[in-house]
């Protein structure tokens, strides 16, 4: 089994990334830099010299990178995770467990927990558009609405295992040799939805997408995209719509330009809530 890192800045978390991989046996680790200025690099030679780094000479998004490892990697089964994650002990074996038993299965995933130990919803559905429209702007101020709660899998029961609709690259396991030519991501999402677009066209080629709560990794949600906040709620917005464009069918194509404009609405309500949590506020 091969590992690759995308990494932007994240020094500090890419050392303990890999330090959890190597306690929990995985042998090849690929650490895909984005130009990164914090010294990441010279510290993962420092800190492990097996460690395959591969400069890309620029920040080019999170896809474009973990395409780089996966060009490389020389594992049947290939994980792409964040550079902020801990893997917890006997992870790997649980997720190469799961599919060396289940051929079917094109990629799986672990559970995701926060830092304090609750559970992140990485694992999640297709929305209808019902549920589409209900998380993106309830979200803002009732974060537990029945739409958002359908649409993270809030209410299901994580501590079985089960198929999927999509898996958050925060980390996946995908399987070479079963995915061929879609064991890659597609680079025209900078941040955000190309894992959501990966396993929207691994079920489309008639593979699974799975789920084993066996294995679990801890996630510091936002280490590199926090680096530049407004950027990043942009780049979500257009991934969605990019998304959105490619999946429609039949008639909801024609709301596509509806689609277009509450996307442009809610990324102006992200950027103003950004920009409200970031205020200095009195203490009451």
């Amino acid at each position: 089994m091969s590992a690759v890192v995308p990494n932007y800045n994240a020094r500090a978390y890419l050392l303990d990334c890999i330090r959890s991989l190597r306690a929990d046996g995985v042998d090849e680790i690929i650490v895909v830099d984005n130009a990164s200025a914090d010294g990441s690099l010279e510290a993962v030679a420092t800190l492990d010299p097996d460690v395959e780094r591969l400069p890309t000479g620029g920040n080019l998004g999170f896809g474009a990178a973990a395409n780089r490892g996966l060009a490389v990697a020389g594992g049947e089964y290939v994980a792409v995770l964040n550079a902020d994650v801990v893997v917890e002990s006997g992870t790997t074996k649980a997720l190469v467990d799961a599919l060396d038993r289940d051929p079917g299965l094109g990629a799986v995933a672990p559970r995701v927990d926060n830092p304090d130990g609750t559970l992140y919803p990485s694992v999640r559905a297709f929305p209808a558009m019902s549920d589409a429209v209900g998380h993106a702007f309830l979200g803002f101020v009732a974060p537990h609405n029945r739409f958002s709660r359908r649409y993270k899998m809030l209410d299901w029961d994580h501590s079985a295992d089960m198929d999927v609709d999509w898996a958050s690259g925060t980390y996946i396991l995908l399987r070479r040799a079963a995915l061929g030519d879609l064991a890659h991501f597609d680079e025209a999402y900078f941040m955000y939805v190309e894992d959501v677009d990966l396993c929207w066209r691994i079920r489309e080629a008639g593979w699974r997408v799975g789920y084993e709560p066996a294995g679990r990794v801890v996630h510091a949600v936002g280490a590199s995209s926090e680096l530049a906040p407004y950027r990043m709620i942009l780049a979500h917005h257009r991934s969605l719509l990019r998304f959105s464009v490619r999946t429609a069918r039949g008639r909801r194509r024609l709301l596509l330009p509806l689609v277009a404009g509450g996307l442009a609405l809610r990324t102006v309500l992200a950027w103003l809530q950004r920009a409200y949590r970031g205020r200095p506020h009195a203490a009451p």
